[in-house]
């Protein structure tokens, strides 16, 4: 019997897969508990025409993506003032927080959670990393000074 998975079935395979299984299991486990459809001609049209509809949305969100890349790549060094102590060692820690408040200020509205910053806890120079989608991400640099009191 062949199903169309309506979502991923571990062992089996992923969601919009067309597989073969024992009749049993298509029609008394997958298809009451709606983790699939019998794969008739007309479901694979639809199938089809949903699959071919998703990758027209799915380019345009990448390339939307590694649009706002290139913009992001041309942000010079951001400068993130912190308060230091004598031997250089921030108090507290600069994080993805600063990075995105930094970035708003340019003009760039860049949610936090994409950010992804090592730990730092001196004053220095370095690099966050934005992952602007699955297959596009864009370093952006940043230096850490010392705060004038």
């Amino acid at each position: 019997m062949e199903i169309i998975l309506k979502e991923d079935v571990i062992g089996l395979g992923y969601k919009n897969d067309i597989v073969t299984v024992k009749d049993g299991y298509g029609r008394n486990y997958l298809i009451p508990t709606k983790k699939a459809v019998i794969a008739s001609e007309s479901a694979k049209k639809i199938l089809a025409e949903n699959l071919k509809q998703r990758a027209h949305k799915l380019a345009k969100i990448k390339a939307d993506a590694e649009e706002l890349a290139q913009k992001l790549a041309a942000v010079e060094t951001l400068v993130i003032p912190m308060k230091v102590s004598a031997t250089g060692v921030i108090y507290g820690s600069v994080n993805n927080l600063q990075i995105a408040d930094k970035l708003n200020e340019k003009g760039f509205n860049i949610d936090r959670k994409i950010i992804l910053v090592n730990d730092v806890k001196q004053i220095g120079a370095y690099k966050a990393t934005v992952k602007l989608h699955k297959e596009v991400s864009v370093e952006i640099p940043f230096e850490v000074v010392a705060e004038e009191a």
